[in-house]
């Protein structure tokens, strides 16, 4: 690795250290799907986020709520102090395309239909808002 490329690489992983974040890869839905969970948290306060990811008939809902409790032990971790009410909020989150397992399905006629099985990976940051 050129002396270039190992200062960058330096410098984000120091600025890694002041965020808070979580990501699950490989989650077996659409990334369609999970953006719409997604974008009902963004921005929004962490306990009223679990509120609307608790009460969400979306399937994914429970996977980005699995996500969501991690960043905040993440940031309980890295603070060593318990959140207070309030004071976390879902900062940025995204959604990215996972791998795409590729299958066919019996068509008439002899054809056949190809079906896309894709996944996704979610990254979820959370901070107060005194940070952004």
């Amino acid at each position: 690795m050129g002396a270039r490329k190992k200062i960058a690489a330096e410098k984000r992983k120091e600025a890694r250290k002041t965020q808070f974040y979580a990501k699950l890869n490989d989650v077996p839905s659409s990334p369609r799907k999970m953006r719409y969970v997604v974008d009902m948290i963004r921005g929004v306060e962490v306990n009223r986020a679990l509120g609307i990811l608790r009460f969400s008939t979306k399937a994914a809902s429970a996977q980005v709520e699995k996500v969501l409790r991690s960043a905040i032990a993440n940031w309980e971790q890295k603070n060593e102090r318990k959140a207070e009410d309030g004071e976390l909020f879902v900062t940025k989150v995204f959604v990215d395309c996972g791998a795409t397992l590729k299958r066919m399905r019996p068509a008439p006629q002899g054809r056949g239909y190809r079906i896309r099985k894709r996944s996704n990976h979610v990254t979820l940051f959370v901070g107060t808002k005194t940070n952004d």
